[in-house]
């Protein structure tokens, strides 16, 4: 399973991090950074968790140490951001559709192909406009936001056809979530997206009730949606991330030199578990592509983008003029 591998190779990382750690006079840390999220340890947050821990320790010199909270220990993740803004917690992980409550604009990362490939991603969430986002969230918010994270992408599949171009999914008859820009993106792809419950889902996709639908690549294994849906796309049409914050309380009790050491810790390891996300996700698509018997295709995105883009640009302006700057900001990022 993704998530099985992923540990470990955090643990790698965290005791290859610790050996250089181990090097330095045992003393006592400075500051305690508990780092908190609602999943379980064996997950995506806690091997992200892992390797910050690392990496701050090491960058540190054992002077920040991180102790990793999973599980709700601290908060929830619907109150953490909550807590990070009254000072009671000091850095949590949450899903990014999670923070829009508390700074809309985060929603722009939930449009379908907001990134139109990874390197669009990277551009942006390790560039001037992630720089950006991170400042106008700390100014509305008072949280700053340490990295943005892995990057989940969600993947196609479908009982009738391969999709090798957009014309290939009209008439599809497409489950999608109960949610307002996923339904308008499918119709305008030209599928037909039927809204459905997940706990519905399965027995649809099984009886015909509807011909496809769209998951985290992981998921469709650990499913076992290979076994009656043949047709694997990859579209990446949409993706999710899993940022790590620190609220401020907890950053003005660091140094200048600590602070930035500990940005710069969260920014490495962001980096360097997006990369391991995307390896992993790599190794299971092919395994849905050998051993679980899926017919594999990458269609040509331009036109899957190109409809996307009415959807984002009609999705923005109801969101008003600050929302649209930032689109087009992302959009510009592209070129």
């Amino acid at each position: 399973m993704l998530k099985r591998k992923l540990i470990k190779r955090a643990a790698f990382t965290a005791v290859s991090a610790g050996l250089a750690v181990s090097t330095l006079p045992a003393t006592a840390a400075d500051v305690t950074m508990n780092l908190g999220f609602g999943a379980p340890m064996e997950s995506i947050y806690g091997d992200l968790s892992t390797i910050v821990k690392a990496k701050v320790e090491e960058y540190t010199g054992g002077r920040v140490e991180v102790k990793i909270r999973c599980c709700n220990q601290i908060s929830s993740e619907d109150e953490g951001f909550k807590a990070m803004q009254l000072g009671t917690v000091d850095a949590f992980i949450i899903t990014a559709n999670n923070i829009s409550p508390h700074w809309p604009l985060m929603d722009v990362t939930v449009l379908p192909y907001i990134f139109q490939n990874t390197a669009h991603l990277e551009r942006v969430v390790d560039g001037p406009v992630g720089d950006l986002m991170k400042k106008g969230l700390q100014a509305a918010t008072s949280v700053h936001l340490l990295t943005f994270g892995p990057a989940l992408y969600r993947d196609f599949y479908n009982s009738k056809r391969a999709i090798n171009t957009m014309a290939d999914m009209k008439g599809l008859k497409v489950r999608t979530p109960k949610n307002e820009v996923m339904l308008a993106t499918f119709e305008a792809f030209g599928a037909e997206p039927i809204p459905l419950a997940w706990s519905d889902t399965p027995t649809a996709l099984q009886t015909g009730t509807v011909d496809g639908g769209d998951n985290g690549t992981s998921f469709i294994k650990d499913m076992k949606f290979y076994e009656f849906e043949p047709h694997l796309v990859i579209l990446e049409h949409f993706v999710a991330m899993a940022p790590l914050f620190a609220s401020d309380h907890f950053m003005k009790r660091l140094d200048g030199e600590l602070r930035e050491q500990v940005q710069k810790a969260a920014t490495d390891a962001g980096m360097e578990f997006r990369q391991l996300v995307r390896n992993e996700t790599e190794e299971v698509r092919n395994w849905l592509a050998t051993e679980g018997g899926m017919a594999r295709t990458d269609p040509d995105r331009a036109d899957f983008i190109k409809a996307a883009q009415t959807v984002q640009q009609a999705f923005a302006e109801k969101r008003g003029a600050e929302f649209v700057k930032l689109v087009n900001a992302i959009q510009a990022a592209a070129e």
